[in-house]
């Protein structure tokens, strides 16, 4: 994310209309936007692997999968996130085209420019969608896969995933993954 100069206050409706319009996506932050970086091979082909894993783990499900072209919405905090990958199963999703407020699991790829970001605040404003269940970091060094998952009693707990357990599990919409297809045609750096 590129921090743009300080604008006026931007409104959720005049942002969602600009950037149905714009040729770069932007992240919204309470009044201001952000413009988003590109994102390198291995970042695209991690999300695009899990993404397509998801897409016929849960097809007929009633879930959707959602790349990084959809906006999540955190309503509490005035804010909308491109994750990198989203899964929502709450049929009040449908009746938004451009952002979904419900998802129950977010995915983010890290990189070297986002990654304190995806792992601090970000985080932070994720927790506030109460149907999350889990946020998921996949690092594009070294094959690891790190699942945040809320509990019962609404903590936040880490499972980590490396190459010597050779699968990962997504328990929020029961996925249980290998990490060579997850990281397949993926060169680490």
């Amino acid at each position: 994310m590129i921090a743009s100069p300080q604008q006026p206050y931007l409104t959720p409706d005049r942002y969602l209309q600009m950037e149905d319009v714009s040729n770069v996506k932007h992240e919204y932050i309470d009044g201001q936007v952000y413009a988003m970086a590109g994102a390198s091979d291995p970042h695209v082909t991690i999300a695009l692997n899990l993404a397509s894993d998801l897409r016929t783990h849960l097809r007929g499900s009633g879930c959707r999968v959602y790349i990084s072209d959809m906006k999540a919405r955190i309503e509490s905090l005035n804010r909308f996130y491109y994750p990198d990958v989203m899964v929502t199963c709450d049929p009040n999703d449908q009746g938004t085209s451009t952002y979904k407020r419900f998802p129950a699991l977010i995915v983010e790829v890290l990189s070297d420019s986002t990654e304190a970001f995806d792992r601090g605040d970000k985080f932070v404003d994720y927790q506030e969608i109460e149907s999350l269940r889990e946020y998921v970091l996949i690092s594009t060094k070294r094959q690891r896969v790190e699942c945040f998952r809320r509990n019962e009693q609404g903590l936040w707990v880490l499972q980590s995933y490396r190459p010597e357990q050779t699968s990962f599990r997504l328990e929020s919409i029961s996925f249980e993954g290998k990490l060579e297809g997850l990281y397949e045609d993926v060169t680490l750096g």
